[in-house]
């Protein structure tokens, strides 16, 4: 029985409880029977079951003595708990009547700073945030089978999670986000009656308590049934068609029907319609056919032809010079392509902070029906100026740094002002330059140089000053050209040291040459800067006068070739041939700065600058009339660095033809780290078969490949 504080008439409910046993209201062996039989015992004996389990004397013995006397006193109860003491009433604080109350109600409050702000933490282990961690599992069911479980995973809340949560109702929220998402993933390839579900279950083997199931039914494929263009007529007629490449039959995919609706919009500005748009498709669904039909509105506005070019803003340029940059005419059919490549143009002047191109609809109708769109050209001008530098080393150049300023537009339109200052172990100088690019027609430069060089080379030093002019067509990181040109003319004064054979001693020399500078190129390579197919020939020819109490008619010609082959996505073989040869003039009757050479970073790796070839008695190179070089290497590149195996091969001759004998090699290795505007080079490179005073190791640095 429950021991509760009860009284009946004043009798505590123990007493009475005596009272009824004592007087037989209550029959302990007979309840406690009937409880057995209730409770169903089959192994105890009938016998048993009918007598009371404690006898009449046994109970009376475990009684406690009560007292006879019915009358007798109650038990003492508990002492009451001790009265509280009342608190002392506040010091200085006279009793408030109503007013004074409400006095004080709206009295305004003490300012913050006064109370105290400091929160109140606890100080918590550092391992409890480890403690309270969820380590759980992710089980993906039904993707795999469909090809969606590798994309599944890479968008998964419950893998973003990496398989670590704070409690369980983030892993069942990040489950339900994944379900959704793999709904939105089946219904993207054609499966629009899918269903996903998710459900957490506890795993106490292993490191991972919880894993996480996501199961994916994909159900039944739907398939492309009609196929319809809402459009008015195009030229050609299936100019959409050809370019909206979805087919009835095909799984609703909605991945390729976002690159058909692209293609659609990016063919047709290329094809003569500027002002085309692709509407909102619209894909009916039906789920007895598993079909759905496919509608696309297209609204192709008018089929157009360039028009005039006008110009908006900071101009830089005027529509006269920008019609230079152009790679179309007048009345052709518009062509977004040469439209995005006018852009380019206008952005590699480096003259603007920001340039757009748009057409704007003239309403103007040509004879072929078409309409003239002209060319709208938002111009805001940019910093003109620049202050560039660059340097390298080689072990037998030494240092040499350039600093270069350029004012970019100082002669509008594009006639630019460069000042160069070279500094290194063996050149010094300085030199001005007037350069016009795209000098009446896009990608022609018209250059005049003034330059002053000090030189003190093995070969030779020297003072040197220079007037040239010279035109080029060149190739640019915009549009690589499989042709380039360049012609020039070019006058030259230097004083020189040479070693006169005659006298058998170094003399200094003055001379004045004019020579006529003349290039081509022809470029099948695949990149710029950084070629991984293909090939590329380069001839020079320079007719030339030297002057030094006789004028001595010569031609000096080098022609170069070179191939790229990749042998893996990852190596590429790279091989060059350069050949030169000096015609009409003794080797002792040209200045020393006018031969040929070989050796360095650019020529015969392993050797230093100017080092192969005939050597005069006091052991300094004095050049040749022909030479020959060649190199292969083999580029490896992982990411953006590279490791470059290489051998050269090279020599320079007396004799005015190159003779393919006594050819020096050297071998070595390189590093290169890539960018955005090209590869960095570091060349190690041996001499092969050594000679006394060669140089042992040389290294090279610079921008750009060997070749």
């Amino acid at each position: 029985m429950a021991r509760s504080h009860w009284k009946v008439r004043g009798i505590p409910g123990v007493r009475l409880l005596i009272l009824l046993l004592a007087s037989g209201a209550l029959v302990p062996g007979a309840a406690r029977a009937q409880v057995d039989g209730a409770a169903g015992q089959p192994g105890r004996p009938a016998e048993q079951r009918d007598r009371p389990i404690v006898s009449d004397a046994e109970f009376s013995e475990a009684l406690p003595q009560l007292s006879d006397d019915m009358d007798a006193p109650l038990e003492q109860m508990a002492p009451p708990a001790p009265p509280l003491t009342p608190v002392d009433p506040i010091p200085d604080a006279p009793p408030l009547d109503e007013a004074g109350a409400e006095a004080e109600i709206a009295a305004p409050l003490p300012p913050l700073e006064q109370f105290d702000t400091t929160p109140i933490a606890e100080p918590v282990a550092a391992n409890d945030a480890a403690a309270v961690e969820i380590r759980y599992a992710t089980r993906v069911t039904g993707l795999d089978e469909i090809g969606l479980d590798d994309e599944f995973r890479d968008l998964s809340a419950l893998e973003d999670g990496d398989g670590v949560a704070a409690n369980a109702a983030i892993i069942g929220a990040r489950a339900r986000e994944d379900e959704g998402l793999a709904v939105r993933l089946m219904k993207s390839i054609g499966y629009y009656d899918a269903t996903a579900t998710s459900t957490l279950e506890q795993t106490p083997q292993g490191d991972r308590p919880v894993t996480a199931t996501v199961a994916a039914v994909p159900g039944p494929l739907y398939r492309f049934g009609e196929i319809r263009v809402e459009a008015d007529p195009t030229v050609p007629p299936t100019l959409i068609a050809d370019n909206l490449k979805l087919r009835t039959g095909e799984p609703i995919d909605a991945v390729r029907v976002q690159a058909a609706e692209a293609a659609v919009s990016v063919a047709l500005p290329q094809n003569g319609y500027p002002f085309a748009e692709v509407g909102q498709r619209d894909i009916l669904l039906d789920e007895a056919t598993r079909t759905g039909d496919y509608t696309l509105p297209v609204t192709i506005g008018p089929r157009g032809r360039f028009g005039a070019i006008r110009t908006e803003g900071d101009a830089v340029f005027a529509p006269g010079h920008i019609d230079v940059l152009t790679r179309f005419d007048r009345a052709d059919l518009y062509d977004s392509r040469k439209v995005d490549d006018l852009r380019d143009a206008l952005i590699a002047t480096s003259l603007f902070s920001t340039v757009s191109v748009e057409p704007v609809k003239t309403g103007q109708t040509n004879p072929d029906g078409t309409e003239a769109v002209d060319l709208l050209v938002r111009q805001v001008k940019g910093p003109p100026r620049t202050l560039a530098a660059e340097g390298g080393y080689s072990t037998g150049q030494g240092v040499r740094a350039e600093v270069s300023w350029t004012h970019r537009n100082l002669f509008p339109p594009e006639g630019a002002l460069i000042l160069t200052g070279i500094a290194g172990t063996q050149e010094q100088g300085a030199s001005a330059t007037f350069r016009r690019s795209n000098a009446g027609r896009r990608d022609r430069t018209f250059q005049v140089i003034a330059s002053a060089l000090r030189s003190d080379v093995e070969a030779f030093t020297g003072l040197t000053g220079t007037l040239s002019a010279r035109v080029s067509y060149d190739s640019t990181p915009i549009w690589q050209k499989k042709l380039t040109y360049a012609y020039g003319v070019e006058l030259v004064g230097t004083s020189e040291d040479r070693f006169d054979f005659a006298r058998n001693a170094r003399e200094r020399g003055v001379y004045f040459i004019a020579a006529v500078p003349l290039f081509a190129g022809w470029d099948q390579s695949d990149n710029l800067l950084n070629p991984t197919r293909g090939w590329r020939l380069k001839l020079n020819l320079s007719p030339e006068t030297s002057v030094r109490g006789a004028a001595r008619p010569y031609a000096r010609a080098m022609v170069e070739g070179t191939v790229y082959q990749p042998v893996t996505d990852s190596i590429v073989l790279a091989g060059r041939a350069r050949f030169g040869t000096i015609q009409g003039i003794d080797r002792n009757d040209l200045a020393p700065s006018r031969r040929y050479y070989a050796g360095g970073g650019g020529s015969v790796r392993g050797f230093g600058y100017q080092e192969l070839g005939p050597r005069a008695p006091d052991g300094r190179p004095i050049g040749g009339r022909s030479f020959n070089e060649f190199a292969v290497e083999a580029r490896y590149r992982f990411g953006n660095f590279g490791i470059v195996p290489f051998l050269d091969a090279g020599q320079v001759y007396e004799e005015s033809l190159p003779q393919l004998s006594r050819l020096r090699f050297g071998a070595g290795i390189g590093g290169r780290f890539y960018t955005n505007f090209g590869p960095m080079r570091l060349d190690i490179a041996t001499p092969i078969a050594r000679k006394p005073g060669e140089s042992k190791v040389a290294l090279y640095i610079s921008i750009g490949q060997a070749f």
